[in-house]
């Protein structure tokens, strides 16, 4: 299935819609992207490198949705949330980034055949700390009228 056809199917079965922008929502996931981040490192220094990944993309993703709330746009669907960061907010970089970690994630998280060591871990944090760095200052520059555009690009491209 194309990009533009998952995110219509998305769309249509109600997990992304446009709501109101909120500030507060984006602060309270902008807390959970730094305890996620915080949970990664102690998993690590606790050798637990599986667990680590898993809550390294999971810091990512956070901040994703942190942006997603600034511009009033509710995602329940991880894939159509990074698909957006590409597609609305023009950051190739960073959907590489993301993506190539949740699939990371996906890797250690339901699969057994893998080796995974200690700097393969920090090199992953290392990432995520990177990916919310830019992602916050991001939300940071964004004003009303880039919101409005964003908002608006939602709907004329994918008839939300």
């Amino acid at each position: 299935m194309k990009k533009k056809e998952f995110l219509v199917k998305i769309i249509n079965e109600g997990k992304l819609k446009l709501v109101k922008p909120s500030n507060e929502v984006c602060k309270a996931y902008l807390i959970k992207s730094k305890n996620s981040l915080k949970a990664s490192k102690i998993l690590l220094e606790s050798k637990l490198y599986e667990n680590s990944v898993s809550d390294a993309y999971y810091s990512m993703y956070y901040s994703l949705l942190a942006l997603l709330f600034k511009c009033g746009i509710k995602s329940e669907n991880h894939m159509a949330s990074i698909f957006l960061l590409n597609d609305l907010f023009k950051k190739p970089e960073l959907y590489n980034v993301i993506s190539e970690t949740k699939e990371e994630r996906i890797e250690k998280q339901y699969y057994v055949e893998f080796e995974l060591t200690k700097d393969d871990s920090e090199t992953l944090i290392k990432q995520a700390e990177d990916f919310c760095i830019k992602i916050e200052l991001f939300i940071d520059k964004i004003k009303e009228n880039d919101i409005n555009k964003i908002r608006t690009d939602l709907k004329d491209t994918y008839k939300l």
